[in-house]
């Protein structure tokens, strides 16, 4: 059983955390789960759901603010950690070791201790800033992974496109899923 730390951070498209934590879960996952002020705003701008639902849905919920947390020593094992979305300001603090919350803490302790972080960041169009951001988090570790959809499977909904996001975030922990039809070729 994978036990897998999960942030929801302050950036449009919560619904990738918040389907990614469905999915983990119905996997047999433990889930782990850190929701910002920001992203519980988001969380209820852009979907049905309220903060208090998406929380219910992981095995433990911790405060961005608690730095005394498990989540921030390097001490505490987990197979990997996800943040879906991660705000270009998550984005910046983690490639540059800011650790101000427990989010960054928790990621530059993953990166440190060599573990498995994804990040996935949505925003377009990029700054030079935040590409500069995602190569520095990339050398020092981290796997980024772009909200990026692609076209091939012939996407039909939006959930469609979000199933694409989420197969492959689990493709990158080695979960297996039946999201999306994979490419064949011809």
């Amino acid at each position: 059983m994978k036990k897998i730390v999960l942030a929801i951070t302050g950036a449009s498209g919560v619904m990738y955390g918040i389907r990614l934590l469905e999915e983990l879960k119905k996997a047999g996952c433990i889930v782990y789960l850190i929701i910002s002020e920001s992203a519980k705003k988001i969380i209820e701008h852009e979907t049905d759901y309220v903060a208090k639902d998406v929380v219910s849905l992981a095995d433990e919920f911790f405060d961005e603010e608690d730095t005394f947390s498990k989540l921030a020593s390097g001490s505490f094992h987990y197979d990997a950690a996800i943040i879906a979305p991660c705000s270009l300001k998550t984005l910046g603090a983690i490639a540059n070791g800011y650790a101000n919350n427990l989010i960054t803490r928790m990621a530059v302790c993953c990166l440190k201790e060599e573990r498995k972080l994804i990040l996935v960041p949505r925003e377009t169009p990029l700054d030079l800033a935040s590409i500069e951001n995602m190569i520095r988090a990339k050398r020092n570790g981290a796997i980024i992974l772009p909200a990026m959809p692609a076209f091939y499977h012939h996407p039909k909904s939006i959930d469609d496109l979000v199933n694409y996001i989420v197969g492959k975030i689990l493709d990158s922990v080695g979960i297996e899923h039946s999201l999306v039809r994979r490419w064949e070729g011809k």
